[in-house]
């Protein structure tokens, strides 16, 4: 997956941005001809996701010229957008150029609790809206949540609302304290919260009728497999996992954190980072060719490299399917090879 910042133009302001965004113009953002240039690059060696991200992406005057051009070149193209500029045109325009699937960011149940989270009033009837054209269009939507200490305990409600709205997925996302959320960083649930709610989140993803995934959480899916081989006798082994034959094929083909090693973020002004909580350079597209950055990249090859991980990541048995957020380990110990700072699991000594 390349999760890629077309802009950092929003009409949002929200307490929690990544970005720190606001409305632009932002100096250096790259032209139409360097985006389509890019997509050319990516196609040319691989077949990843595309998801179109800010800021606000539909603020990008030819982010359809954009759409139609990855999926031209047979790119899967998806969007993540606060859904408050979405019309019923704009959602047949998405359609149309071949955008598969949209993200909506909803952080609260009702307008009070997510406009306070968005710090603009009418952000979640605008919300509501966008995702009333979006349904209509036939364009399938997702629901991304970003768990804090304000809204954990409405977690179960923003469920039960992305289940009654007709989402196809409902995405958790664990505060990572950059950028806006610097100043939220007193707002990031503890380990044992963290322990507990994604404990809750499995029990969820048994009976649930959409699909769930925890992102930025790699913590999840150590818990899954611990208690996938406790309930269905799901095997580790060599450091890995084994899942049995039948059972949920997201969880068999996916770890907790992918940075570098199957997902990557662009920035709006073209550098390539690990992830987009993950602040490092690994190089500018405006200088070098994608693949050469993807491929030799020293920053990503170490990501890669699970023997450089330091602490208790480093001998935790778990480390092949979780990892450790590598973002949270250099903001918090200025080193993203570092132990994940709010995992309270205790590797065994022989790990």
């Amino acid at each position: 997956m390349v999760a890629w910042e077309v802009t950092r133009s929003c009409n949002l302001a929200c307490i929690h941005c990544r970005a720190a965004s606001k409305y632009g113009p932002y100096p250096d953002e790259l032209t139409t001809e360097q985006c389509l240039h890019l997509l050319d690059e990516i196609a040319a060696f691989s077949n990843p996701v595309i998801i179109l991200t800010g800021g606000e992406p539909l603020l990008r005057d030819d982010i359809y010229e954009i759409t139609s051009y990855g999926n031209k070149k047979g790119l899967r193209m998806v969007l993540a957008t606060n859904g408050t500029l979405v019309t019923e045109e704009i959602a047949g325009r998405m359609v149309k150029s071949g955008i598969k699937r949209v993200s909506v960011s909803i952080d609260g149940p009702d307008k009070e609790s997510h406009d306070t989270f968005r710090n603009v009033a009418g952000a979640f009837d605008g919300a509501m809206s966008g995702i009333q054209a979006m349904k209509k269009a036939g364009l399938e939507f997702q629901i991304n949540t970003t768990i804090t200490k304000a809204n954990l305990h409405q977690l179960q409600e923003i469920m039960y609302l992305a289940i009654t709205l007709g989402a196809a997925a409902h995405h958790i996302f664990l505060l990572v304290p950059t950028g806006r959320g610097k100043e939220m960083a007193g707002q990031a649930i503890s380990p044992e919260e963290y322990e507990k709610t994604l404990n809750w989140f499995y029990e969820q993803s048994l009976h649930c009728p959409i699909q769930l995934k925890a992102t930025c959480a790699p913590h999840y899916f150590r818990i899954f497999h611990q208690r996938e081989g406790k309930n269905r006798g799901t095997v580790i082994r060599e450091r890995g996992a084994a899942v049995k034959e039948g059972e949920s094929p997201f969880h068999a083909m996916t770890r907790g954190c992918l940075g570098g090693s199957s997902f990557c973020f662009i920035s709006h002004t073209g550098r390539v980072q690990p992830c987009g909580y993950l602040e490092v350079d690994c190089g500018q597209i405006k200088e070098r060719g994608f693949r050469e950055i993807w491929e030799g990249s020293p920053i990503l090859k170490e990501l890669r490299n699970l023997n450089l991980y330091k602490g208790k990541c480093g001998r935790c048995q778990f480390i092949r399917v979780c990892g450790g957020c590598r973002a949270r380990a250099y903001e918090i110990q200025d080193d993203y090879l570092a132990e994940e700072p709010f995992c309270a699991y205790e590797p065994k000594s022989d790990g």
